[in-house]
Protein backbone atom coordinates (compact mmCIF):
# COMPACT_ATOMS: atom_id res chain seq x y z
CA UNK A 1 0.00 0.00 0.00
CA UNK A 2 2.92 2.33 0.83
CA UNK A 3 4.43 1.67 -2.62
CA UNK A 4 1.16 2.60 -4.31
CA UNK A 5 0.95 5.85 -2.36
CA UNK A 6 4.58 6.65 -3.20
CA UNK A 7 4.04 6.02 -6.92
CA UNK A 8 0.91 8.15 -6.90
CA UNK A 9 2.91 10.88 -5.17
CA UNK A 10 5.60 10.71 -7.87
CA UNK A 11 2.99 10.95 -10.64
CA UNK A 12 1.45 13.99 -9.00
CA UNK A 13 4.87 15.62 -8.58
CA UNK A 14 5.75 15.02 -12.25
CA UNK A 15 2.41 16.44 -13.39
CA UNK A 16 2.80 19.49 -11.17
CA UNK A 17 6.35 19.97 -12.42
CA UNK A 18 5.22 19.81 -16.04
CA UNK A 19 2.41 22.28 -15.45
CA UNK A 20 4.71 24.56 -13.49
CA UNK A 21 7.29 24.44 -16.24
CA UNK A 22 4.69 25.40 -18.82
CA UNK A 23 3.34 28.16 -16.60
CA UNK A 24 6.79 29.52 -15.89
CA UNK A 25 7.65 29.64 -19.55
CA UNK A 26 10.64 27.30 -19.12
CA UNK A 27 9.67 25.17 -22.07
CA UNK A 28 10.57 25.42 -25.72
CA UNK A 29 9.03 24.08 -28.86
CA UNK A 30 10.76 21.87 -31.34
CA UNK A 31 9.29 21.71 -34.83
CA UNK A 32 10.12 21.44 -38.51
CA UNK A 33 8.87 23.77 -41.18
CA UNK A 34 7.39 22.66 -44.49
CA UNK A 35 10.92 22.47 -45.95
CA UNK A 36 12.07 20.13 -43.22
CA UNK A 37 14.23 22.61 -41.33
CA UNK A 38 14.42 22.05 -37.57
CA UNK A 39 13.49 24.91 -35.20
CA UNK A 40 13.66 25.49 -31.44
CA UNK A 41 11.48 28.43 -30.44
CA UNK A 42 9.75 29.93 -27.40
CA UNK A 43 6.46 30.21 -29.30
CA UNK A 44 4.69 28.19 -31.95
CA UNK A 45 4.06 29.18 -35.55
CA UNK A 46 0.48 29.67 -36.73
CA UNK A 47 0.44 26.31 -38.53
CA UNK A 48 1.77 24.37 -35.53
CA UNK A 49 -1.26 22.08 -35.37
CA UNK A 50 -0.75 21.22 -39.02
CA UNK A 51 2.98 20.50 -39.01
CA UNK A 52 3.13 19.07 -35.46
CA UNK A 53 5.62 19.89 -32.74
CA UNK A 54 7.36 18.72 -29.54
CA UNK A 55 7.28 20.46 -26.19
CA UNK A 56 10.63 20.18 -24.38
CA UNK A 57 11.70 21.47 -20.97
CA UNK A 58 14.81 23.41 -20.06
CA UNK A 59 16.77 20.16 -19.78
CA UNK A 60 15.82 19.17 -23.31
CA UNK A 61 13.49 16.41 -22.13
CA UNK A 62 10.39 15.76 -24.17
CA UNK A 63 7.26 16.82 -22.26
CA UNK A 64 4.60 16.43 -24.93
CA UNK A 65 4.39 15.51 -28.59
CA UNK A 66 1.69 16.75 -30.95
CA UNK A 67 1.55 14.74 -34.15
CA UNK A 68 1.12 16.51 -37.51
CA UNK A 69 -2.40 16.71 -38.85
CA UNK A 70 -3.25 14.00 -41.38
CA UNK A 71 -3.70 14.98 -44.99
CA UNK A 72 -6.89 14.04 -46.83
CA UNK A 73 -5.00 11.23 -48.53
CA UNK A 74 -3.60 9.96 -45.23
CA UNK A 75 -7.07 10.07 -43.67
CA UNK A 76 -8.43 8.02 -46.55
CA UNK A 77 -5.58 5.52 -46.22
CA UNK A 78 -6.19 5.27 -42.48
CA UNK A 79 -9.88 4.69 -43.15
CA UNK A 80 -9.09 1.91 -45.63
CA UNK A 81 -6.62 0.29 -43.21
CA UNK A 82 -9.14 0.46 -40.38
CA UNK A 83 -11.80 -1.14 -42.58
CA UNK A 84 -9.37 -3.89 -43.58
CA UNK A 85 -8.50 -4.54 -39.93
CA UNK A 86 -12.18 -4.74 -38.99
CA UNK A 87 -12.83 -7.11 -41.87
CA UNK A 88 -9.88 -9.31 -40.88
CA UNK A 89 -11.06 -9.33 -37.26
CA UNK A 90 -14.59 -10.27 -38.34
CA UNK A 91 -13.21 -13.08 -40.51
CA UNK A 92 -11.11 -14.38 -37.63
CA UNK A 93 -14.08 -14.33 -35.26
CA UNK A 94 -16.29 -16.07 -37.83
CA UNK A 95 -13.65 -18.74 -38.41
CA UNK A 96 -13.33 -19.28 -34.66
CA UNK A 97 -17.10 -19.75 -34.33
CA UNK A 98 -17.16 -22.17 -37.26
CA UNK A 99 -14.28 -24.14 -35.76
CA UNK A 100 -16.08 -24.45 -32.44
CA UNK A 101 -19.28 -25.53 -34.19
CA UNK A 102 -17.35 -28.08 -36.24
CA UNK A 103 -15.81 -29.65 -33.15
CA UNK A 104 -19.04 -29.53 -31.14
CA UNK A 105 -21.10 -31.18 -33.90
CA UNK A 106 -18.51 -33.89 -34.54
CA UNK A 107 -16.98 -35.38 -31.39
CA UNK A 108 -14.97 -37.84 -33.52
CA UNK A 109 -13.62 -37.94 -37.06
CA UNK A 110 -16.01 -40.79 -37.82
CA UNK A 111 -18.92 -38.49 -36.96
CA UNK A 112 -17.67 -35.90 -39.42
CA UNK A 113 -17.16 -38.47 -42.19
CA UNK A 114 -20.64 -39.84 -41.59
CA UNK A 115 -22.17 -36.34 -41.79
CA UNK A 116 -20.30 -35.62 -45.01
CA UNK A 117 -21.40 -38.93 -46.51
CA UNK A 118 -25.03 -38.17 -45.69
CA UNK A 119 -24.77 -34.82 -47.46
CA UNK A 120 -23.27 -36.46 -50.55
CA UNK A 121 -26.04 -39.04 -50.56
CA UNK A 122 -28.60 -36.24 -50.38
CA UNK A 123 -27.03 -34.56 -53.41
CA UNK A 124 -26.97 -37.90 -55.24
CA UNK A 125 -30.70 -38.31 -54.58
CA UNK A 126 -31.36 -34.86 -56.02
CA UNK A 127 -29.27 -35.72 -59.09
CA UNK A 128 -31.10 -38.99 -59.56
CA UNK A 129 -34.46 -37.21 -59.28
CA UNK A 130 -33.40 -34.70 -61.93
CA UNK A 131 -32.21 -37.50 -64.20
CA UNK A 132 -35.55 -39.31 -63.81
CA UNK A 133 -37.49 -36.19 -64.78
CA UNK A 134 -35.12 -35.58 -67.69
CA UNK A 135 -35.61 -39.09 -69.02
CA UNK A 136 -39.39 -38.66 -68.81
CA UNK A 137 -39.21 -35.38 -70.72
CA UNK A 138 -37.00 -36.90 -73.38
CA UNK A 139 -39.45 -39.78 -73.89
CA UNK A 140 -42.25 -37.24 -74.13
CA UNK A 141 -40.31 -35.26 -76.71
CA UNK A 142 -39.59 -38.40 -78.71
CA UNK A 143 -43.30 -39.19 -78.78
CA UNK A 144 -44.25 -35.65 -79.86
CA UNK A 145 -41.62 -35.60 -82.56
CA UNK A 146 -42.84 -38.99 -83.79
CA UNK A 147 -46.38 -37.70 -84.09
CA UNK A 148 -45.19 -34.64 -85.98
CA UNK A 149 -43.12 -36.83 -88.33
CA UNK A 150 -46.10 -39.05 -89.09
CA UNK A 151 -48.18 -35.99 -90.02
CA UNK A 152 -45.42 -34.71 -92.28
CA UNK A 153 -45.09 -38.11 -93.99
CA UNK A 154 -48.83 -38.03 -94.58
CA UNK A 155 -48.41 -34.58 -96.15
CA UNK A 156 -50.46 -33.08 -93.32
CA UNK A 157 -49.55 -29.87 -91.56
CA UNK A 158 -48.36 -30.09 -87.98
CA UNK A 159 -50.91 -28.41 -85.70
CA UNK A 160 -49.79 -25.29 -83.89
CA UNK A 161 -50.67 -26.95 -80.58
CA UNK A 162 -48.31 -29.85 -81.29
CA UNK A 163 -45.57 -27.47 -82.37
CA UNK A 164 -46.04 -25.50 -79.16
CA UNK A 165 -45.90 -28.68 -77.07
CA UNK A 166 -42.64 -29.71 -78.74
CA UNK A 167 -41.10 -26.27 -78.04
CA UNK A 168 -42.34 -26.36 -74.44
CA UNK A 169 -40.87 -29.82 -73.77
CA UNK A 170 -37.56 -28.83 -75.36
CA UNK A 171 -37.41 -25.79 -73.08
CA UNK A 172 -38.06 -27.96 -70.05
CA UNK A 173 -35.35 -30.40 -71.14
CA UNK A 174 -32.83 -27.56 -71.49
CA UNK A 175 -33.78 -26.26 -68.06
CA UNK A 176 -33.47 -29.75 -66.58
CA UNK A 177 -29.99 -30.09 -68.08
CA UNK A 178 -29.00 -26.79 -66.45
CA UNK A 179 -30.29 -27.97 -63.07
CA UNK A 180 -28.49 -31.28 -63.44
CA UNK A 181 -25.18 -29.63 -64.36
CA UNK A 182 -25.59 -27.28 -61.41
CA UNK A 183 -26.17 -30.16 -59.00
CA UNK A 184 -23.20 -32.11 -60.37
CA UNK A 185 -20.98 -29.04 -60.03
CA UNK A 186 -22.33 -28.59 -56.49
CA UNK A 187 -21.43 -32.17 -55.66
CA UNK A 188 -17.87 -31.67 -56.90
CA UNK A 189 -17.56 -28.45 -54.94
CA UNK A 190 -18.98 -30.10 -51.82
CA UNK A 191 -16.57 -33.04 -52.17
CA UNK A 192 -13.59 -30.71 -52.42
CA UNK A 193 -14.92 -28.70 -49.49
CA UNK A 194 -15.28 -31.85 -47.41
CA UNK A 195 -11.61 -32.69 -47.99
CA UNK A 196 -10.62 -29.22 -46.77
CA UNK A 197 -13.04 -29.50 -43.85
CA UNK A 198 -11.57 -32.85 -42.83
CA UNK A 199 -8.04 -31.44 -42.88
CA UNK A 200 -9.21 -28.47 -40.84
CA UNK A 201 -10.93 -30.78 -38.36
CA UNK A 202 -7.79 -32.88 -37.92
CA UNK A 203 -5.66 -29.77 -37.39
CA UNK A 204 -8.08 -28.46 -34.77
CA UNK A 205 -8.19 -31.79 -32.94
CA UNK A 206 -4.39 -31.90 -32.90
CA UNK A 207 -4.25 -28.28 -31.71
CA UNK A 208 -6.58 -28.88 -28.76
CA UNK A 209 -4.90 -32.19 -27.96
CA UNK A 210 -1.58 -30.39 -27.41
CA UNK A 211 -3.10 -27.94 -24.93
Amino acid sequence: MAKIHFRFFLVVVVCIASVSALAAGSVRYKWRDVEGNLHYTDSLPDNANVIGYDVINSQGILVKRVAPALTAEQKEEAKVEAAAERSAQADAERQAREDQQLLAANPTEADLLNTQQQQIEMIDLQIKSLQTVLQSLERNLTDLLGRAAELERANSSVPAKLTSQIADVRGKIDHQHELLERQQAGKEKATNGFHAELERYRALREKYKQR
